[in-house]
This record gives structure tokens, C-alpha cells and sequence, in this order.
């Protein structure tokens, strides 16, 4: 039934034909997929395995009208060479998550304009954000009906310590408008957090107790997002995978997003590597080359110094 909603607020109908290429295991893929065409009545066409090259072709084969997709698999369209038909396709409709602002406009430039709705969710999670307002970069809104259904709270997080920040009550500290901030929603009779099957203690470290005032939980998703003025929800980060250095927190998905601009990286994933007599992490950038692409080195160091800001330049590169 869900799944059948959110096809609604596509403006999805029971004509449209959804192109499916995620594995069935992926929730994504099964509930949503599967069971919002069967909720919905409409057409689903299911491919074995996700070609890059094959994809506008098997919209064009079978009259796709709408797709999922995680963001990778966006990347990887984008990556793939230009031709003249790349927007002869009756593709109006893609729903998914993990797409970076950077593919989403290239995306759009490239393939023409395709309704892009991203959402936030988890398998164990209590709470779900959905993007039906095309806004680039965003994973949802915090509206007052949203607040309504689901009691969320973006908290204050030290990146250095990998803790949360407290007051001096012992309570726990909001994040400001702008400010990234640990993501946790309110577990109630009415949105409850079920756990993990048979493993009791791995659902207790998902909990955070006391946090406003006593005998108030909290679900920890884990997650690291911004809100802006407008109430727009932004993924900033995963725990764990933001590092500190020189004083600054570095956000990997940001760095990674303006490092995988140039045209000769195929994908790249930034991490934070320890260095002697130094303090924090210092920025290390894993890339891969696209096929018959040479490193330029000057390239990057030009355009790293352009968008970012020292503290986040990566100072090594991994081929």
C-alpha cells in the first residue's frame, strides 16, 4: 500500500510501464518495485542484470515509462559515451535514493527532463523522507505533516569523538538550520522500531534513551543530514565516514562529489588516512579511471583548489 502511494505522488498510473534492474533482494526492488506495480496495476519489466549500455534501448524495446534506481546507477548512465538518441525515450518517472546533486543535474542535461524523485528510508528504520518537489539535492521536506507522523530530531555530533554533543543537564543538543546533525526519530506505540530478529543486543545500540527527557527513545539511524531554511532535508554523511582535519570536519560524499566532476574519473571514494606527528585525517581520494583515460594530476590539483576548501582537498590519490 505504501509503495502504491508513493507511485501516486509520482503521478504514476496504471498505464505506466516501470523498468526494473535492481536485484529482487534489494527492498527497493521487491517491495517497492514489485509490490507498487502489483498495488498500482501497472506494468513491470524485469531485467536479469543492470546494463549501462543496454538500459535506454530496453526503454525504448518495451516503452518504459518509469524506472528505479539507487545513485549509482545514475552515475553510471552519465558515464556512459553520448549519442544523438539519448533523449528519445518516453522515460518520465525515476524513483530512488543515493543520487548525488552533481549526476542529478548531469543526468537531467543528458537524458532530458525525467521527473527525478529521491527518497530516504531504511529496512529497519521509522521513518521515511520523499522528494516530490524535484528540488536538486534534496532527499525530502520537513513539513508540519511530516513532523506530525514521524517526532525527528537532526542532534549535535562531535565528528572527532564519534559522539554525540551534550548540555549541561546531560541532554542532548539540536542541530541549527544549516548545521549537519545526527538524524533520530522518536519511537512510539504509533511508530514503533521492531528490531533485529533474534538479536536483542544489536537493537539496544540502535536506541538512545533520556534524550529530551526521561524515559523518552529515539532510533539512531546512523545518518548525518542538514536542513535549510525551507525545511529541505539534505544526506550529508554516514557515522563514521566523515574525518576531521585541521580543526574541520571533512563530509566524504561532498568531496567525492566534486572530485568524480572530472571527466577522466570514472569513480572515486574519499577516506581519511592517518598521518605520523599529525593530528585527525588527512584527505586520501581511491579513484578509477574511465577506460582509456589518462591521470591528469594538474587538472585535479587545479580544480580540487578551486571548489574546496583547503582542510578538504585530498592531499593523495589512489589509482
Amino acid at each position: 500500500l505504501t509503495a502504491g502511494i508513493a507511485f501516486i505522488q509520482c503521478g504514476a498510473t496504471s498505464q505506466d510501464i516501470m523498468y526494473l534492474t535492481l536485484p529482487l533482494y534489494h527492498i527497493s526492488a521487491s517491495l517497492l518495485g514489485i509490490g507498487g506495480c502489483i498495488e498500482l496495476g501497472a506494468t513491470c519489466v524485469l531485467k536479469k542484470k543492470f546494463s549501462a549500455s543496454q538500459f535506454w534501448n530496453d526503454c525504448r524495446k518495451y516503452n518504459v515509462t518509469m524506472f528505479l534506481y539507487i545513485g549509482e546507477l545514475c552515475r553510471y548512465l552519465c558515464n556512459q559515451p553520448s549519442k544523438e538518441g539519448d533523449r528519445i525515450h518516453k522515460v518520465r518517472i525515476a524513483l530512488g535514493n543515493g543520487i548525488r546533486p552533481a549526476v542529478w543535474k548531469e543526468f537531467l542535461m543528458r537524458f532530458g527532463p525525467i521527473k527525478i524523485f529521491e527518497f530516504y528510508g531504511s529496512t529497519e528504520g521509522n521513518v521515511t523522507f520523499f522528494n516530490y518537489t524535484n528540488k536538486i539535492g534534496a532527499v525530502g521536506r520537513a513539513g508540519i505533516f511530516s513532523k506530525f507522523l514521524h517526532s525527528f530530531e537532526l542532534l549535535k555530533y562531535d565528528i572527532s569523538k564519534e559522539e554525540l554533543m551534550k548540555d549541561e543537564h546531560g541532554r542532548y543538543k539540536k542541530a541549527h538550520i544549516g548545521e549537519s546533525g545526527l538524524l533520530v526519530i522518536q519511537v512510539t506505540r504509533e511508530n514503533p522500531f521492531s528490531g533485529y530478529v533474534g538479536n536483542n543486543e544489536a537493537s539496544e545500540k540502535k536506541l538512545l534513551r533520556n534524550v529530551f527527557v526521561n524515559g523518552d527513545v529515539y532510533f539512531n539511524t546512523g545518518d548525518l543530514l542538514m536542513m535549510d531554511e525551507n525545511g529541505f532535508l539534505y544526506f550529508t554523511d554516514r557515522v563514521g565516514d566523515t574525518f576531521r582535519w585541521k580543526g574541520e570536519n571533512v563530509a566524504t560524499v561532498e568531496v567525492a562529489e566534486i572530485v568524480g566532476m572530472m571527466d577522466f574519473i570514472q569513480e572515486v571514494n574519499i577516506y581519511g588516512v592517518n598521518i605520523k606527528n599529525c593530528e585527525g585525517r588527512i584527505g586520501m581520494a581511491a579513484v578509477v579511471l574511465k577506460p582509456d583515460q589518462p591521470f591528469d594530476g594538474e587538472r585535479l590539483y587545479k580544480h580540487v583548489v578551486d571548489f574546496l576548501p583547503s582542510y578538504a582537498r585530498p592531499r593523495f590519490v589512489r589509482i
